[in-house]
């Protein structure tokens, strides 16, 4: 292998620090050549770009039109440009440098210290970032989102069958989406950059009547979560397989055949249940296991995915109903929410009471986050879904010995590909195997002063050793969701492959994406290693009433599969018993 991937980037001069937390949530492999290339320096990065201008962070023209410096390809791995992202800690009055790299990295070590540049600081953007962070303390609806959605939707249902489309006419019908990345990434970027503000000031305000926990409590069971829906949608359907003794026998029988066993029978309940997961399949079925990256399968191109998790949702009880503990935090919200109020008028802090006002306000923007976020994924389904088919045509012919060799091209050798295909079958192999060798490395977690290393200087992936944590060790992470629970560790590496997840255990995850999610409603509790206030094990986990940690460093090597712990997510803290 090459000391460097041949669609690496260069780092940027200007802002020469990158990280990959967070960056796991978007991209945690290695990215494929054309996902790279065709969908984020092509559409989702300029989309980023725009986003950070139009909140006010940036003038237009501050950051280069081709790869933009908001993040990075180094190794294959994707990066977030940390330096570019404390610009919002320089130029927004409101938020500090401090706080944004709390959100990142909680306690994580070793975090690049800032220093500063002499563009840094622009007066002349104050006015609009103030005028930004005005409006999103004073949104409660958000039609440009709404719409979007409506629209990404009508892809779904306005796609031409691609298997009757010749090469060329697939690469033209994927190419109609990069604007549409452009577009849904950009909204995005904006409410992903803005749900900082509410645990901002809420952070404050807790401080201020002497409780830490108030952030969390005002800003769980908000509802509306998009990235939650399909799981609610999966509970009901698990439940009808528990009062069906044929699909529970089915079930039981084991899910690799499931579906073709259903389609032959005479079954009514086999008839119902297909007409239901035909369904989910349409609605949800962008969703799936690193649903930014297309090369990975989404639960359309890879219905065995959900059914793996329906087939662990199945075995949790009546009583955990997600929709009855949402209710619960609800409550419990509106509850906190009268004490707040209570204690500031003890205080009598009339300007500190219109500020926690404004917050609770700001907090719609987690459900916006997740709503933009679902767009965003609908169009990338579609464009993978187009180069699957792509894929299969030419391995049909014996231009390619796998389909997924197709996304080892780049933006800009596609057409020339569908004019000669049978030129590149040797080059994309080749590219294929060393692509799976990117596969088992460990990407440095920090990229720092524009220092990329060499692929040779790479760790293993999993040749750190860490200590593992004995009985009485408390780990720290951060505080996620609120909540106290005791039970069993079950190490969850891949979402795909959940069967050691029994009802009540406790997911413990590297990191958690959507494809995730519905593992949530077997868990008594989550604990993630990378992750901040605005991660989303933390959104689904308020959103279903679930405490969570995140942040605790190692934390899937340190706590040892099927030891007994108490995960307290109010305070942070995970406990060895």
């Amino acid at each position: 292998m090459d000391e460097y991937w041949f669609c690496d980037w260069e780092p940027s001069e200007r802002w020469p620090h990158y990280t990959r937390a967070n960056a796991g949530e978007v991209l945690a492999p290695p990215a494929s050549p054309l996902g790279q290339t065709f969908t984020w320096d092509n559409g989702t990065i300029i989309g980023w770009r725009d986003g950070y201008i139009r909140q006010g962070y940036f003038t237009d023209g501050e950051m280069s039109d081709f790869r933009p410096e908001v993040g990075g390809f180094f190794g294959g791995f994707f990066y977030i440009n940390l330096a570019n992202v404390r610009m919002q800690g320089v130029r927004n009055p409101a938020v500090t440098i401090e706080g944004l790299d709390l959100a990142f990295f909680g306690d994580h070590p070793d975090v690049p210290a800032y220093v500063e540049h002499p563009d840094d600081v622009n007066e002349d953007l104050t006015d609009g970032i103030l005028a930004h962070m005005g409006w999103v303390m004073s949104v409660t609806e958000w039609p440009e989102i709404d719409e979007a959605r409506k629209n990404t939707i009508a892809l779904r249902q306005n796609r031409p069958t691609l298997e009757d489309l010749s090469m060329s006419e697939i690469v033209a019908h994927a190419r109609t989406f990069q604007p549409w990345l452009i577009e849904t990434y950009n909204t995005h970027c904006v409410a992903a950059s803005s749900s900082g503000v509410a645990p901002g000031i809420l952070g404050a305000v807790g401080e201020a009547i002497g409780d830490l926990t108030i952030p969390m409590r005002c800003i769980t069971g908000l509802g509306d979560v998009d990235s939650a829906a399909p799981s609610y949608f999966l509970w009901d359907l698990s439940r009808s397989i528990r009062s069906s003794d044929y699909l529970s026998a089915e079930f039981e029988n084991g899910i690799e055949n499931l579906l073709e066993r259903l389609k032959e029978s005479a079954e009514p309940a086999a008839a119902e249940f297909l007409t239901e997961w035909e369904r989910f399949i349409y609605e949800y079925g962008s969703r799936g296991p690193n649903e930014y990256e297309i090369i990975a399968d989404s639960w359309e191109t890879n219905p065995l995915i959900a059914l793996t998790l329906l087939d662990r949702i199945r075995l949790q009880h009546d009583g955990e109903n997600p929709s009855d503990r949402h209710e619960m935090m609800a409550k419990s919200r509106v509850e906190t929410i009268d004490f707040v109020r209570s204690e500031l008028d003890k205080l009598g802090n009339e300007e500190l009471s219109g500020q926690f006002e404004a917050a609770l306000i700001a907090g719609n923007i987690m459900a916006f986050q997740e709503r933009s976020k679902a767009n965003y994924i609908r169009v990338v389904n579609e464009i993978r879904v187009a180069f699957e088919a792509l894929g299969r045509k030419a391995e049909a012919v014996g231009y390619l010995a796998d389909h997924k060799h197709i996304y080892m091209l780049t933006d800009d050798e596609l057409e020339s590909y569908v004019t000669d295909p049978a030129a590149m079958r040797t080059t994309l192999e080749d590219r294929f195997e060393m692509y799976e060798e990117l596969k088992t490395l460990e990407p440095p977690f920090f990229i720092k002063d524009g220092y990329v290393p060499p692929l040779s200087e790479y760790k293993k992936l999993g040749s750190t050793a860490v200590e593992q944590a004995a009985s009485g060790d408390i780990l720290t992470g951060v505080a996620g969701s609120p909540g106290t629970v005791r039970g069993t560790a079950r190490v969850i590496l891949d979402p795909t492959d959940p069967y050691a997840l029994e009802p009540g255990d406790i997911l413990i995850a590297p990191l958690t994406d959507p494809s995730w999610t519905p593992l949530f409603l077997t868990a008594g509790a989550v604990v993630v290693d990378v992750g901040g206030q605005r991660s989303h094990a933390v959104i689904v986990s308020r959103e279903l009433g679930l405490p969570c940690v995140i942040s605790v460093t190692d934390g899937t090597k340190r706590i040892v599969d099927g030891s007994e712990i108490e995960v307290n997510g109010s305070t942070g803290e995970v406990q060895i018993l």
